[in-house]
């Protein structure tokens, strides 16, 4: 080896071996505040385990058998549940995607209308769905109504965003050879972006679907309807047993929902 090749070779270690170091070094940086986190939040308090050991005994023997007795009076409250989910991703799907485009660096009209769409998009996401649930509750009564808006409010936030990101990302050139045909905003954003994107939008679409049955169930609590209403009626008459039923009625429905949407997936391939 020639004195030039070995010192590029000494080169290339020498970067390889500074990579790796600072790779290290921020891996370590990560263990260390995770670690620190979980200490802060008494994940490492044993004392506190030991105590609730035997109270968690006690809930798991009163859960065991489940009680399905009610199973009748849970099928209305599951098909409202699904319908929450559904209309929920409907909505939110048709207010997403013209945020999207605004909010997409390539598609948007202006620098000023791009940030306004980001910062609208961060806020509706900084807002948990049961938060929305609680004040639209507050706002137009119980019932599946302000499931669905709370379910759409916060989905906005995050299925344009995932939008925006597969919009920015799609390949120029078809922009490109539109605009220089002649074509408006809207012919380039039809012919141009969305058959590019348009199967991103899909799995995007499904997936959220999948999160809106499960967290469907969760605004039931707050009373916005469907079983999660059912489950916190059993939680306050203290019935443990119809609990379990309940909990385990709700995975077996997350189970179908998400066993449908990886058949959709696949069909949409």
């Amino acid at each position: 080896m020639t004195t030039g090749a070995a010192a590029h070779y000494d080169a290339i270690l020498a970067s390889a071996r500074r990579r790796n170091l600072a790779r290290a070094r921020l891996a370590g940086a990560v263990l260390l505040v995770c670690v620190v986190s979980l200490a802060v939040t008494g994940f490492f308090d044993l004392r506190r385990y030991v105590e609730g050991g035997a109270a968690i005994a006690q809930l798991a023997r009163e859960m065991v058998p489940p009680d399905f007795s009610r199973w009748r009076a849970w099928v209305r409250p599951l098909g409202e549940t699904l319908a929450m989910s559904v209309a929920g991703t409907a909505l939110a799907v048709a207010l997403s995607l013209p945020l999207a485009l605004l909010a997409a660096s390539n598609t948007s009209p202006g620098g000023a209308v791009y940030y306004a769409a980001r910062t609208l998009l961060a806020a509706l996401r900084s807002v948990p769905e049961i938060i929305f649930g609680v004040i639209l509750v507050a706002a137009v009564g119980f019932g599946a109504l302000p499931g669905v808006l709370a379910l759409a409010l916060h989905s906005t936030g995050m299925v344009a965003k995932f939008y925006a990101e597969a919009i920015e990302h799609v390949d120029p050139k078809p922009l490109e050879a539109a605009a220089a045909a002649g074509a408006t905003r809207f012919q380039v954003i039809t012919h141009a972006v969305l058959p590019q994107v348009l199967p991103q939008l899909a799995d995007i679409t499904i997936y959220r679907w999948e999160y809106h049955f499960r967290a469907s169930a969760v605004l039931g609590i707050v009373g916005a309807g469907g079983i999660g209403f059912e489950l916190m009626a059993a939680l306050r008459l203290i019935s443990y047993a119809e609990v379990s039923a309940l909990l385990l009625t709700i995975l077996g429905c997350v189970v179908v929902v998400d066993s449908l949407g990886a058949w959709l997936r696949r069909r949409l391939k």
